[in-house]
C-alpha cells in the first residue's frame, strides 16, 4: 500500500537554524561562481515558491498577514523586533537577526549577499499585489533591519 502525504512549508512550526548556515553557503556560492545577479534570481524562484500562500493572503487580506507572519517567525526565533502598522504601512525594526547570529557563533563568514534575504524575498513576496517594501536600513554585523511594506 502506498501512502501520500501531502505537507506544505507553512505546516512547518519549527526554526530550523542549520538551513541558515546553508543558504548562506548556497548565496556565497551562486555569488562567486556567477554573479550578483543569480543570487537575486535564486531568490525570486525561492520566495515564489515558498511564499505563495503569503503572497496569496496579502492580495487577499493586506499588511495584517505580513504582520503576523514575522511576528510567528520572530517569535520562534526568539526575536527583539517592534511594529508599527497602519492600513497602507508596515514598518518592522529586527534588532538582531537570529539567522545571522547564528551562523556567526558557529564560526561562518556571512555572505556579503546576505541581506538579499530580506530585501529580493520580500520585494517579491510583494510583486504582483497592491504593496511593495523597501530596506531601510541593515546591518552587516548581526543582521538587524528596518523593513517597511507600503501601499503603492
Amino acid at each position: 500500500m502506498k501512502q501520500i502525504i501531502e505537507q506544505k512549508a507553512a505546516d512547518n512550526t519549527y526554526y530550523h537554524k542549520d538551513f541558515h548556515i546553508a543558504l548562506n553557503y548556497g548565496i556565497d556560492y551562486l555569488h562567486k561562481s556567477f554573479g550578483e545577479d543569480s543570487v537575486r534570481e535564486y531568490l525570486v524562484q525561492f520566495a515564489n515558491v515558498y511564499f505563495a500562500p503569503l503572497k496569496k493572503a496579502l492580495r487577499q487580506k493586506g499588511l495584517l498577514v505580513i504582520k503576523e507572519h514575522y511576528k510567528n517567525i520572530y517569535k520562534i526565533e526568539n526575536a527583539v523586533f517592534d511594529m508599527d502598522i497602519s492600513p497602507d504601512n508596515l514598518v518592522i525594526h529586527l534588532s538582531e537577526s537570529p539567522a545571522v547570529m547564528y551562523i556567526k557563533e558557529n564560526g561562518h563568514n556571512i555572505s556579503s549577499l546576505y541581506q538579499e534575504t530580506v530585501t529580493t524575498v520580500n520585494k517579491e513576496i510583494c510583486r504582483n499585489t497592491p504593496y511593495d517594501c523597501k530596506l531601510v536600513e541593515y546591518n552587516d554585523e548581526n543582521g538587524a533591519y528596518q523593513l517597511q511594506f507600503f501601499k503603492r
